[in-house]
């Protein structure tokens, strides 16, 4: 039986930074992996959704699993999203490759709206661009075992 790679982000703070990242996996990689994220709040800020249409990536049918479900099953990749300089990684047992990107937490800028979308809009690309080379390591990796 062929089972699908599982990809679990998870962001520390609330699910903006995993929802971001988990759209643009189901983009990049279609039905090729299993994209899933997880946050300590589920919540995501409504500019999460706008940054994302901007570009084309419809996020409004994604919802984070609960983090103690999480805990709870296999994933081939957990990727921690989190400020390295302000919030811990935590500790995932059960999986052995574990990505830690330190990303700021565009939710903590303060200022007027548009001065809150362009630090979500500076987030939703530097996600992207660690997703797709994410995936290009993956599947650089699954070439050389064929």
């Amino acid at each position: 039986m062929n089972h699908k790679p599982r990809i679990l982000f998870f962001s520390t703070g609330d699910s903006t930074r995993s929802q971001i990242a988990e759209g643009f996996l189901r983009m990049f990689a279609g039905d090729e992996l299993v994209a899933v994220s997880t946050a300590q709040s589920a919540e995501a800020d409504p500019l999460t959704q706008d940054v994302m249409t901007e570009i084309g990536i419809d996020i409004s049918g994604q919802h984070p699993k609960q983090i103690a479900e999480s805990f709870k099953e296999h994933f081939s990749y957990v990727v921690s999203i989190c400020d390295a300089s302000r919030e811990r990684f935590p500790v995932w047992p059960f999986t052995p490759n574990i990505l830690r990107w330190s990303l700021a937490d565009p939710e903590l800028v303060s200022g007027s709206t548009e001065q809150k979308k362009e630090m979500f809009r500076s987030a939703r690309d530097k996600i992207g661009q660690n997703v797709r080379e994410f995936l290009e390591q993956l599947r650089d990796g699954e070439r050389r075992l064929a």
